[in-house]
Order: C-alpha cells, then structure tokens, then sequence
C-alpha cells in the first residue's frame, strides 16, 4: 500500500471519526486500530501499550503466535521507528508517558513517513479522548457529589448515608469495594461503616497496621498497587475475607479541628492502579462524610445531652410521698401522659398542680419538646388574647413588634393554662374555638396557623359550681376535663411530710454545699402536727429556710419557725382530718395555745389570763402536750 493510501482523506477522516465518538481511551484504540487495518488492506495491525509491568494487546495478531514486546519496548525508549523479523514497531507514547505502540505486519506495508504521520495523529486521539474521558469523569464526581449532598440533606441516617457514599466512590472510581472506616479510639480499632462486600459483622481492623493505619496516623492520604511493598498492606484480613487486593487509594477522615475520624479506603481499580485524580475525588468525599459523622456525633450528644437533662427534670419535679392518694396519682398520670388527652388538674393552692402537670409532660412523646406554662389569673382580660395566640405588629397601641403568643412557643410541646377558673368569658370562647379547631389568629393578623399543642388545665376552684353560676362555660369545662386528676392537700398526706421534707432538705443540702442534715423526733412530731395551710410548698420554703440558715446537723423543732396563714381563720379547719378525734384534739390544743403564746410574745403569764387558765396549769398542759415552754 503506498503512502498517498495511508495518509488518505478516508483514512484521516475514520481517525477523527474515533476520536469524537470515543468515550474513553480504550473506546479510541479499538476504533483507530479498526480504521488503520482497513485502510492497511491484508496487513495485521495490533496495538500494544504498558499496564504496570505488564503489556496488554489491542487487536488480534492473526497467525503469529508472539508478538514482538522486546521490539516495542526499545522503539518506546527510543521514540524510534524500528523494524525487526518483518514487523514494523510504531511508538505511539513513551518516555514519559506510559508505552503505546503500533505494530504491523509486514513492515513493507507502511513508509517510515507515512507511519510518523500516523503516530502523530494517534497520539493527538489519545490525547484528546484522555482529556475527554477525564472531563467526562470530572463531571460523573461533580455529579456524584451533588447528589451526595442533596441525600445528606434528606437522610437523618447516618449509616445510608456512608453506605450510599462507599458505593459511589466504587462506582466512581472504578473500584471493586470501598470501606468507611470510623476510629473506635478507646479499643484501638477502626471499624466499617460500611465495609462493602463484607458480610456478617462489622469489619474491624487494628489501627496501627496497613495502609489505613498509617492514613489515620499521618493524616495524608495514600495510593498503593501490585508494583509497591506487599509488606505496606494489610493482608490478613484479606486472607479472612478470601480477598486480594491489587491495588488501593485510601484518604483520612478529620473533623473540623483536623482531628482523626477515620479513613475513606477504595479497593482495586480495574485498570490496575488509582490516579492523583482518584485519590482527589476521594477526598473531596471523605469532606462530606466527615461532616455527617461529625454533624451526628454533635446530634448523639445533644440527644444524650437532652435525655439526661429529661431524666435530671422528672427527677426533679417528680411526685414524692407513699400515701394511697399520691401513689394512685403516680399510676393515673403514667397512664394518661402517653396518650393526647386533656387533662384538668385540682387541688389547693401550693399541692403541686405544677410538678404533676410537668410529670405528665416529661412522660409524654412530647418530652423533648417545649412546656409553656401560663398564670391566667396574672393576665390582664385585655392582653389575654394576645398573650396566648400573639399579635402582629401595629396591632394596638403597644404592639411594636410581632410576637408569637404562648401557643405558637408551645407548639410540638405541652401548655398549661394554670388558675384556668380566673379565666374571662370572653377569653374563655376565643380559647374554645381554638381547642376545637387547633388553629390560631394572631391579633390584628389575618393568617390562620395551625398550632399542635397538648392543652392541660389546673385550677383551685370549683369548677362545677362556677358552671352552675355562669362564670364559666360549660363546653370549655367539658372539653378540659376529660381526665381529672385531685392533688391531696398536704394535711391529708400523712408520714408523706416527713418524706418530702428530707427530700427538700437534700435538695437544698446540694445547693448550699453540706450534708443534708436530720431532724430530730421533736422536728418530726412539729412537722406531723402542723395544718400546712400552705401545702407543699409552705413545706419546701420551710426546708430552704431550714437548709440555709441552720448550721447544725440536727434539725430541732425550734429550728422549726412555722408562718400562719393569714386566711386561716377556722383552727378546727386546719386540723388534719385522717387523725382520730383524740389526736385531732390534742393538734386543735396545741395550735390554738401557741397562737396565743406568739400572741404574748412568750410570756406565760399574760398567756394564761387571756385563756382563763393559772399558770401553773398552763404550763402543766403544755408539757403534757409536748409542747416547749419559755425559760
């Protein structure tokens, strides 16, 4: 064939031809090899190039049983035109470049001319379909990464996550496996999150051996194949597995303050080894799982965090005492904070309508949520409105912001609308539609907003009776009562105040920083006796009082200076009604001749002409009831 034939329009034009429609370079070498044997008519053409240390063929070689390597090899490293034995050796690339050579049979088929032209226009194709082929994969990574990106943003799970991002580095990569590696510190180990094609459990490997070790430990990343040290990898738990590896890329994980996480490990490429351009796509990966391993070791912390402040909480505001009362009240309100049901609370002023309300919230689903607790008796009718579903600004004169009301910062949670009973009628109608319709208007705004809140109610009064005279509306009494649960009044609750006042007392006892201290049989017998007009909380105020300003770790019953209501004005009232009336008697006595000793400032004389009595029999009565008697 004579040189105007080879460097003919048909054939030039079948080479381009190859290098627009070729997706790689590979897909170039079949495609020019085709176009160069046809042109070369009877001729065998084959195309040999370097893979690692070995050669690999493009092409078949027809007849001949070997192809001539050595002679390839040398006209590579020449960057010559040689002949050997009839064949022609073409060099493609070399040097610098990995070898490509052409090499035909026979050599008289070709000039030297017309092959150098040949060599120039299969190493621009390389070239170019290179450069295409990496742009191409540039754009697969970019991709990828978005992609990435946007699952990060939709997943919450940490584990698809990495296994989602290890199957796109492999797919990316052109890898066989990969592995997500997270630093298990504390046992030395980094473990797969996921290991893929390892089945069973978790795959751990010792963080001081193989490649992976040395990334976690230097911090830089790493590429390894066949031609480097077998004594750099880690074999035995490819031994294990059944599983050889040829070649690796592997990158550290770091958090934000360049602190080892793990490592991102891709295994065998399939064209033998991994490119700088490889181990670059890796790492811009290792960023984005680094950031969801940290992101959801922040979130596990916080969840940690969260739970034991809950867990601090319902300790905190859990409901202390023994008697039949209280533990029927624990039972109920296990039941019912599970569920969403309205719940309406009684009970005296000071019994802890609070604590149970708060009970019910820490017990529900709604736990991690807000609880927003509302005084409506400390709420003036006119901002009522406002107070709870907000307002927009501009709204009334004062209005100079926006503001969400106590439903929209409620919402997920819990919201409890304490002294409901001192509630308006008209706040009363606006608060049942919104019950009824869960959805709220802001003052002086026109967008509905959809509220999921968990509505409990508490209330000293007397609800039914309030109904029966119209100052409280009967469908608002129904819908909060579906549930109702009666706190006992202190005085009711027996052996339950000594209980709470050693609970108080160790409370305060953290707080000021000493050992709680203990009271004494007399503190006990006061603290029996006493009518507790306030309830559980003239007990804890007690208890503080008690707490910092007694040294001693004793609590005596002078330690004890008791506060009268200043609403009792019934003594019989006051005394506990679960006493027996000689008990009951004993109390009335006590009770009613210390207030007239507080009364005298002490003095026992003027003491016993104001109750009709000689002193001598005052002081006579007062030993006999355990009372103490001024020096």
């Amino acid at each position: 064939m004579s040189q105007t034939d080879i460097s003919s329009a048909r054939t030039a034009n079948d080479i381009l031809a190859a290098i627009a429609r070729s997706k790689s370079v590979g897909d170039f070498r079949e495609s020019a090899l085709a176009a160069i044997t046809s042109g070369l008519d009877d001729s065998r053409v084959v195309w040999v190039y370097q893979q690692g240390v070995d050669w690999a063929v493009v092409g078949s070689p027809g007849i001949h049983q070997h192809l001539p390597i050595d002679l390839a090899a040398t006209a590579s490293d020449q960057s010559e035109i040689l002949t050997q034995n009839n064949w022609l050796a073409i060099p493609v690339c070399g040097r610098v470049q990995p070898a490509e050579v052409l090499l035909v049979h026979p050599a008289k088929s070709v000039s030297e001319s017309a092959a150098e032209l040949m060599a120039k226009m299969l190493r621009s194709g390389l070239m170019i379909t290179a450069e295409q082929s990496d742009l191409a994969l540039r754009v697969d990574q970019l991709q990828t990464l978005l992609a990435l990106a946007a699952d990060w943003q939709r997943t919450q799970d940490l584990t698809e996550l990495l296994h989602n991002m290890a199957q796109a580095a492999a797919r990316v990569l052109n890898g066989d496996r990969a592995s997500i590696f997270l630093w298990d510190k504390p046992k030395n180990q980094l473990v797969g999150h996921p290991a893929l094609g390892v089945e069973g459990e978790p795959l751990r490997v010792r963080d001081d051996q193989g490649v992976v070790g040395a990334v976690l430990r230097e911090g830089l990343p790493r590429r390894w194949d066949a031609s480097g040290d077998p004594e750099a990898i880690n074999t035995k738990v490819g031994k294990q597995l059944g599983y050889t590896t040829q070649s690796l890329v592997a990158v550290p994980l770091q958090d934000g303050k360049n602190r080892p996480l793990g490592v991102f490990e891709v295994l065998n490429h399939r064209s033998g080894k991994f490119s700088v351009g490889d181990e670059r796509f890796l790492a811009q990966l290792a960023l984005y799982a680094s950031a969801a391993v940290e992101n959801s070791q922040r979130i596990d912390k916080l969840i940690k965090t969260r739970d034991r402040l809950v867990k601090s909480a319902s300790d905190t505001m859990r409901m202390v005492g023994n008697c039949p009362q209280i533990v029927a009240l624990r039972d109920t309100v296990a039941r019912v904070a599970p569920t969403e049901l309205a719940v309406l609370i009684l009970g005296e002023n000071g019994t802890g309508k609070e604590v149970v309300a708060r009970s019910l919230h820490l017990q529900s689903t709604r736990r991690d949520q807000a609880f927003v607790a509302v005084n409506c008796a400390a709420i003036a009718e006119t901002l009522l409105e406002s107070e709870l579903f907000g307002h927009e600004k501009g709204a009334f004169t004062d209005a100079i912001s926006s503001r969400a009301g106590k439903f929209e910062l409620a919402s997920g949670g819990t919201l409890l609308l304490d002294e409901i009973g001192e509630m308006s009628l008209g706040g009363q109608a606006k608060l049942l539609r919104v019950l009824e319709d869960k959805v709220i208007v802001r003052v002086g705004g026109s967008t509905a907003i959809q509220t999921d809140v968990r509505v409990l109610a508490a209330t000293n009064q007397d609800l039914v009776k309030l109904v029966r005279e119209k100052k409280f509306r009967e469908d608002l009494y129904f819908r909060l009562n579906v549930v109702t649960l009666q706190n006992p009044a202190l005085r009711e609750r027996g052996e339950d105040v000594i209980i709470l006042a050693e609970f108080f007392l160790e409370q305060f006892g953290h707080q000021v920083g000493r050992p709680p201290p203990t009271l004494s049989p007399s503190a006990r017998s006061s603290l029996l006796n006493h009518s507790w007009p306030g309830n559980v909380r003239e007990l804890r105020n007690l208890m503080e009082r008690v707490s910092y300003l007694t040294s001693g770790p004793v609590v005596e019953d002078t330690d004890l200076a008791f506060v009268l209501s200043p609403a009792s004005s019934n003594d019989v009232a006051s005394v506990p009604s679960n006493l027996s009336l000689a008990d009951a008697t004993s109390v009335f006595q006590r009770q009613y001749i210390q207030r007239h000793v507080d009364a005298a400032e002490g003095n026992l004389a003027r003491t016993a002409r104001q109750l009709g009595m000689h002193r001598s029999n005052l002081y006579r009565k007062m030993t006999q009831l355990g009372m103490n008697t001024p020096q």
